[in-house]
C-alpha cells in the first residue's frame, strides 16, 4: 500500500478544524507547521474541550438523551489524570510542573486545561481559534470543497431577542475539514427494563459533578470503568449505601476487590441489573436464577459515550453504527471523501496527546501533497479486512476504535508507517505499563502512592531537570524580549 513521501512542492490548503480540545489543538499546530491556512471553530468560551471544566449540567436531561447535549464537558470536580504527566504532554512541549500550580504526577483537570492554554500560547494558536462558535453544518459542495455554516453564540443570543437569528450565521468554504470534537460528551445508555417508568432519579455520569447531592441516599452506580470506580468511591463518603454494578466478574479488578473489602460497610458489588421497578426498587441478578432487590434513590449510569457528529452531512458516506464510525482508513480518512475530510482523536484507550499528534501530522502531510494515500478501492479493502479481523476475534463493533491500554507501541508503529513521528522513549513505556498495573491493583491510591523502579526514577529526575532548563531558557528569552534597547 503506497503511503510514501511524494517529491513535489507542498500545497497550502484552507482547512477548518472543528473543536479546540486536545485533538483540535494538535491538529491546528501540525496543519500550520505544514503551511496550511487554519481556522479552528470552538463552541465554548475557551480552548480545552473536555478539560474546560463546566460546573453546569444538562439539568432537564440528566440522562443525556437529547443530541447534542447542551453542556459539552463531562468532567467532575475531583477528576485527576490516570496517566502520569511525564507521558501525557505533546512530544516537543513536555507537561512540566509550574510554580504555584498543581505539580502532582497525576494532576487534576484544571492543571491539564492550563497546560493546553500554555501550549496555545507557545505556538501562537489562539490567532487561528474562533471561540463561542458552534458548527451547525459541514457538507461537501459539487466542487468537492466543504461548505461550513457556523453560528456566533453571542450574536445568536442577541439575534434571537430581535427575531433575526440568520444574522448570526456565518457561511464559509474550505478545502478540507478536520473533525476533532472528541467522544466524551454524548452519553451511551444501557437498555434496562423499567428505565422509562422508574420513579427515582436517573442520570448519566456526564451530569455528575460533586457528591453532596447524594448525601444519605442509596445509590446504584452502573459500570465499573475509570469513572464508575471514581464516582462510586466519592459518593460512598456521603451516601447511605452504594451498589456498584460490574457486569461480570472479569471486570472486577484486584483493586476493586480490595476497595470492596475495605469499605464493605456501605459499598457493595452487584453483577447485573435485571430491572427497575415502578415502586423504586432495583432488582439485581445474583446468578443461578436467583435475584435480590434494594430500594434506591438514584441510579447513575457510568456506561460510556457515543460518537456523535450532528453537524456533519456526508450523504451517508460516513455513518455511526453501534459506535463504529466508518468506513475510515486507519480511523482517520473516509475513503470516498479523502483527503478533504478527516477525523483526529477517535481512538480510545491510547495515550494522548501523542496519538492526536501523529494522526494530525499525517493529515497535514497528505493535504500538502507530501504524503500519498492509497486509492479509494485499496483503502476500502483495508477497512473491510480490518472489520473482518475484528469479527473473527469476537470484538463487538462498539470497540472498533479501542486500541487497548497495554498496546503502547500503537502510536509508534502508526507514526513510523505514515508520517515519521518520533518514537516514545523506552522509560516512558515502562512508566505507562507500571501505571496501568498499579491502577488495576490499587486504584484507590495509585495516583499518590507509587514506587518507581531504578530506571524510571533516574529518567524522571532527568525529565524534571530538563523541565527546569526549559523553564529557565524561556524566562531568559522573555527577559531579553522585554529589555529596552
Amino acid at each position: 500500500m503506497d503511503t510514501a513521501c511524494v517529491s513535489k512542492p507542498p500545497q497550502s490548503k484552507k482547512v477548518c478544524v472543528i473543536g479546540a480540545g486536545m485533538a483540535g489543538l494538535a491538529a491546528a499546530r501540525e496543519l500550520r507547521r505544514e503551511g496550511h491556512d487554519v481556522t479552528v471553530l470552538e463552541q465554548s468560551g475557551d480552548v480545552g474541550g473536555q478539560w474546560l471544566y463546566d460546573p453546569r449540567t444538562d439539568a432537564t436531561d440528566a440522562l443525556g438523551v437529547a443530541a447534542p447535549v447542551k453542556v459539552h464537558s463531562s468532567i467532575y470536580a475531583s477528576l485527576r489524570l490516570i496517566s502520569p504527566r511525564q507521558t501525557t504532554g505533546f512530544t516537543d512541549f513536555p507537561f512540566c510542573p509550574k510554580s504555584g500550580r498543581d505539580g502532582r504526577r497525576f494532576p487534576g483537570h484544571r492543571e491539564v486545561h492550563l497546560y493546553l492554554k500554555d501550549f496555545c500560547h507557545a505556538f501562537g494558536l489562539m490567532e487561528a481559534v474562533r471561540l463561542n462558535t458552534r458548527v451547525l453544518r459541514a457538507s461537501m459542495t459539487p466542487a468537492r470543497k466543504w461548505a461550513v455554516r457556523s453560528m456566533d453564540l453571542g450574536l445568536g443570543e442577541c439575534a434571537g431577542a430581535n427575531g433575526k437569528e440568520l444574522d448570526a450565521y456565518v457561511d464559509e468554504v474550505f478545502d478540507a475539514v478536520v473533525v476533532a470534537t472528541g467522544h466524551y460528551s454524548q452519553p451511551r445508555l444501557p437498555s434496562i427494563k423499567g428505565m422509562e417508568t422508574w420513579r427515582g432519579r436517573q442520570m448519566h455520569s456526564h451530569s455528575y459533578r460533586v457528591p453532596e447531592p447524594f448525601r444519605g441516599e442509596v445509590v446504584v452506580v452502573v459500570g465499573c470503568g475509570d469513572s464508575g470506580r471514581d464516582i462510586a468511591m466519592e459518593i460512598r463518603g456521603v451516601a447511605k449505601e452504594v451498589y456498584i454494578v460490574a457486569g461480570s466478574m472479569e471486570a472486577v479488578t484486584p483493586g476493586l476487590s480490595k476497595v470492596l473489602a475495605k469499605h464493605s460497610a456501605n459499598l457493595h458489588l452487584r453483577l447485573e441489573v435485571e430491572r427497575l421497578c415502578e415502586d423504586g426498587r432495583v432488582v439485581f441478578k445474583d446468578g443461578g436464577g436467583s435475584s435480590s432487590s434494594i430500594a434506591a434513590d438514584t441510579v447513575i449510569y457510568c456506561t460510556g459515550y457515543n460518537y456523535s457528529f450532528p453537524f456533519l452531512d456526508t450523504s451517508g458516506a460516513v455513518a455511526v453504527d453501534d459506535n463504529r464510525v466508518g468506513p475510515l482508513f486507519e480511523h482517520v480518512f473516509p475513503p470516498s471523501l479523502a483527503p478533504s475530510l478527516s477525523f483526529v482523536g477517535l481512538l480510545r484507550k491510547v495515550f494522548a496527546p501523542r496519538s492526536f499528534e501523529a494522526q494530525a501530522r499525517w493529515v497535514a502531510q497528505v493535504l500538502s501533497g507530501r504524503r500519498k494515500l492509497p486509492t479509494e478501492e485499496e483503502m476500502l479493502r483495508f477497512v473491510e479486512e480490518f472489520y473482518r479481523a475484528k469479527e473473527i476475534a469476537g470484538v463487538p463493533s462498539k470497540y472498533t476504535h479501542e486500541v487497548g491500554s497495554l498496546k503502547c507501541s500503537y502510536v509508534d508503529d502508526f507514526g513510523e508507517k505514515y508520517c515519521d513521528f518520533p518514537r516514545q522513549e523506552r522509560w516512558q513505556y515502562e512508566m505507562l505499563r507500571s501505571t496501568v498495573h498499579d491502577m488495576m491493583d490499587t486504584f484507590e491510591t495509585f495516583r499518590d502512592d507509587y514506587q518507581d523502579s531504578v530506571s524510571i526514577g533516574k529518567a524522571v529526575q532527568e525529565w524534571h531537570l530538563s523541565c527546569l532548563h526549559s523553564s529557565s531558557k524561556a524566562g531568559s528569552e522573555v527577559s531579553r524580549a522585554g529589555a529596552k534597547p
